[in-house]
């Protein structure tokens, strides 16, 4: 509850101080125009945008779409990414081969996927499924595929020596020792594809955030701009720290972890 208020108090001092410098018009207009930032009622035209955009239902039906979209794209990922990450550490020429193709695609941003996606899916929903279950999986495949060729030999020895074998390996002792690396995957890749799904909708029209993103900026509106920034932070922080870091900690606890303490 400390941490809340002092994040919150520090975001009012941060307007406070912008709310002052537009008042006193330190920054003639040719400097700093209304075009790069809302300068006539400094941070307070955003608030107000932001919050007419929450009571219009914009920013809310807008929110509500990409996050359906990632949620779809991500469920897919998760999937597809322990799927290969599991056959890349059970079969070394998949590792060989596979293995080596998805660091390769991983090195390259998803937004340069999108030409192709729009020429395979069109212009549409499709295209930006495509796009965040493309990032979030080569992620999750190099994050398990990983996790799981960590497992210690000793133990999958052990395991052995007392009869488990297949399946029954897999899911006694390599998948749980693998769980606290997985979380950690899952984090990173909900990040990229949350990304992908802002870049995709900026680019390609289909409705969401960063449609309106787009709209902002093609109507010079920067309060709208902001305002849906910081929808786009708010949602980001909520599912990273009251999912994601809540499952990561119940995770470590249960497998006697602690985390560090800074």
């Amino acid at each position: 509850m400390i941490i809340a208020l002092k994040r919150i108090g520090f975001l009012v001092v941060l307007i406070a101080i912008w709310e002052a410098i537009s008042k006193a018009g330190v920054f003639p207009a040719f400097m700093w125009p209304p075009v790069i930032l809302p300068n006539e009622d400094g941070g307070v035209t955003i608030i107000k945008t932001f919050i007419e955009s929450i009571m219009s239902g914009q920013l809310v039906e807008a929110t509500w779409i990409s996050v359906s979209r990632l949620f779809i794209g991500f469920i897919i990922s998760i999937f597809l990414g322990l799927s290969l990450g599991f056959l890349i550490y059970k079969y070394k020429v998949v590792d060989e081969t596979l293995g080596f193709f998805v660091t390769t695609l991983q090195a390259i941003p998803n937004i340069v996927w999108f030409p192709l996606a729009i020429l395979w899916f069109g212009l549409g929903v499709s295209s930006v499924i495509f796009i965040v279950v493309l990032g979030a999986t080569l992620s999750i495949t190099i994050t398990s595929s990983t996790a799981f060729k960590s497992v210690s030999p000793l133990h999958i020895r052990v395991a052995k020596t007392m009869g488990s074998s297949g399946f029954h390996l897999f899911r006694t002792i390599i998948f749980p020792a693998t769980v606290p690396q997985i979380i950690s995957g899952f984090r990173i890749a909900w990040a990229l594809a949350w990304r992908a799904v802002l870049a995709g909708e900026l680019l390609g029209g289909s409705g969401g955030l960063g449609t309106l993103l787009d709209l902002g900026r093609s109507l010079q509106a920067m309060d709208l701009v902001f305002s849906i920034m910081i929808i786009i932070g708010i949602v980001g922080s909520l599912i990273d720290n009251f999912v994601f870091v809540k499952i990561e900690k119940r995770v470590l606890t249960k497998w006697g972890i602690t985390p560090q303490q800074n």
